[in-house]
């Protein structure tokens, strides 16, 4: 009998139903901290896609939790839909994180009638003899995935199978459906109480791209000159929520990515309600009515009190439900970023408050530099293999560049993420459109050289010269010519690429030969609407 008791005690304990946990609601956001890296895969010159964006943010959200004393379950809603719930991590808790969990399932018409299945609503209907409206108690007695049923005083009935406008009233949300992406964990706390805790996590469907602009203060000649420089951040954020009056940041350089962030983000899904009566026509009739069209596919969308499916209408009467966000860009900030480092990679921060709103683009101004010195460079490639007889080639036109160093003295000395760039040059009219161009990413220190395009003022002919009209052999050394032509009304500098380094050894008078992203070069003057001639010798780095 003792033994009896003890195992009737024992099954007696593992019959019973755990303590469920308490769920408790964290508090908005008080604080708010986004980190944007840019899609890696991007190439500079490609341009930003505002409708898919593929880079990643980094949000931290500081929220305020009242918990009781034991375990308990908080609810973090309002994350980002692009949330990777596997990134995310939870401090602040006295009892740290038992589980972590991600609803899949939105507030949606589908999702109303599932979470209430069993429950009661109010379905208003039309009389048709009278044309007045009624309304009554029923039971939800089916899911929504085909057909509604429901209880009422009078039997079974399908919803929206009379032919007559029909509504559908709940009176509450079913428990767990939020109007928001939901992040949810459970803890412990033996004491309970109020803490401050942080929710930091890796969402998808972020991006930001740079975008210069260069103003000259003069015309461009053969000289240094001056001009302003001024770089606006855009940003895309293509989830359903905002985040707003938050602390920028962005990531310039390229990440590293491994993992498919993308397929590991998966969104909750909002279903919609789709209704179908069979079959059509009567029972008497021996000719059925013409198919239905097949229902259209079901959309995911954050929903609004009133929720609309053709002459179908559900009516949620909960203060729960929020007002969906406008999709357009938020208004233009001018505000400058601070340069830190992070690594090998570059961390901007944004010293003001920023809204980085739902389905929008934002621009924000992150370089602001009047007085950078810069020039302009033509550059023209020569060939040892080429041989050219000037009396019958036409030259080429030259490639212009400008040029500058990202340092103090020359008035940067600041890490420029890639983008892209417009040069304006003053006119007689105004500032007009001089060259638009593309950046790579440069570090402090860097040579910045970009290619504006070719030049219609300065060309050049250039190669293997011999006045027989044969190449030369260079496996001896060879003799080399450039013809340049130069249109302006200024001297110009023109960079010679001579030969790839490594490749060919290089004779050039009076000039030291430079190795330049792999070649081997010198720059020398043209003057102002003269033709010139510059001579050297080469030969196979290999010969003897």
């Amino acid at each position: 009998m003792r033994l009896a008791a003890i195992w009737l005690t024992g099954a007696a304990v593992l019959a019973a139903p755990a303590l469920a946990r308490e769920v408790v609601d964290a508090s908005a956001p008080t604080d708010l901290a986004v980190t944007i890296y840019r899609n890696p895969d991007r190439d500079p010159d490609e341009a930003l896609e505002r409708d898919y964006p593929q880079g990643l943010a980094m949000i931290s959200e500081t929220r305020r939790v009242t918990l009781p004393p034991g375990e308990s379950t908080i609810r973090f809603e309002g994350v980002a839909e692009g949330m990777i719930g596997i990134s995310a991590i939870v401090t602040g808790l006295p009892g740290g994180t038992i589980e972590k969990n991600r609803n899949a399932q939105l507030l949606s018409p589908a999702a109303l009638v599932d979470g209430t299945l069993g429950n009661r609503v109010t379905i208003t209907r039309m009389n048709p003899a009278t044309g007045a409206q009624a309304s009554e108690s029923a039971v939800v007695r089916t899911r929504a995935d085909g057909g509604l049923v429901l209880q009422t005083a009078q039997g079974f009935e399908a919803v929206q199978c009379s032919g007559l406008p029909e509504t559908l009233g709940f009176n509450r949300v079913p428990t767990g459906l939020s109007a928001q992406p939901v992040f949810s964990v459970d803890t412990r706390s033996a004491q309970g109480g109020t803490y401050e805790v942080t929710l930091t996590y890796l969402a998808w469907g972020f991006d930001w791209q740079a975008n210069y602009v260069a103003n000259l203060t003069e015309k461009g000649t053969g000289e240094e000159f001056e001009l302003g420089l001024l770089s606006w951040l855009t940003l895309v954020n293509d989830n359903g929520q905002s985040f707003d009056n938050a602390r920028l940041q962005i990531i310039a350089g390229r990440l590293n990515v491994d993992s498919d962030y993308e397929n590991l983000a998966d969104p909750p899904v909002g279903e919609g309600l789709y209704l179908t009566c069979y079959p059509l026509g009567t029972t008497t009739s021996d000719l059925p009515g013409p198919p239905p069209p097949p229902p259209p596919p079901p959309m995911a969308y954050a929903p609004a009190p009133m929720m609309e499916s053709q002459d179908r209408y559900i009516v949620v009467t909960a203060s729960r439900v929020e007002r969906s966000l406008q999709d357009a860009p938020s208004a233009v900030s001018v505000i400058t970023a601070e340069e830190e480092d992070l690594g090998d990679l570059k961390l901007f921060r944004v010293p003001d408050r920023v809204d980085v709103s739902a389905k929008g683009m934002k621009q924000v101004a992150f370089l602001n530099k009047q007085a950078v010195k810069a020039r302009y460079l033509y550059q023209a490639r020569c060939n040892p293999g080429d041989l050219i007889e000037p009396d019958l080639d036409e030259p080429d036109p030259a490639g212009l560049l400008l040029v500058t160093n990202n340092d103090d003295k020359k008035g940067l000395g600041i890490a420029l993420p890639q983008g892209a760039m417009t040069v304006y040059e003053p006119t007689q009219r105004g500032p007009q459109v001089a060259a638009q161009t593309t950046l790579r990413d440069y570090a402090r220190g860097q040579d910045v050289e970009l290619t504006l395009g070719t030049s219609a003022q300065v060309f050049a002919m250039c190669g293997n010269y011999t006045r027989d009209g044969r190449a030369s052999s260079l496996s001896k050394w060879a003799p080399m010519r450039a013809v340049l032509t130069n249109a302006n009304p200024h001297p110009v500098r023109v960079r010679l690429q001579l030969g790839w380094a490594g490749e060919y050894d290089i004779r050039f008078p009076r000039q030291k030969v430079d190795v330049k992203n792999g070649w081997q070069t010198v720059e020398v003057t043209v003057p102002a609407n003269t033709t010139s001639n510059f001579e050297w010798k080469a030969r196979d780095a290999d010969s003897e």
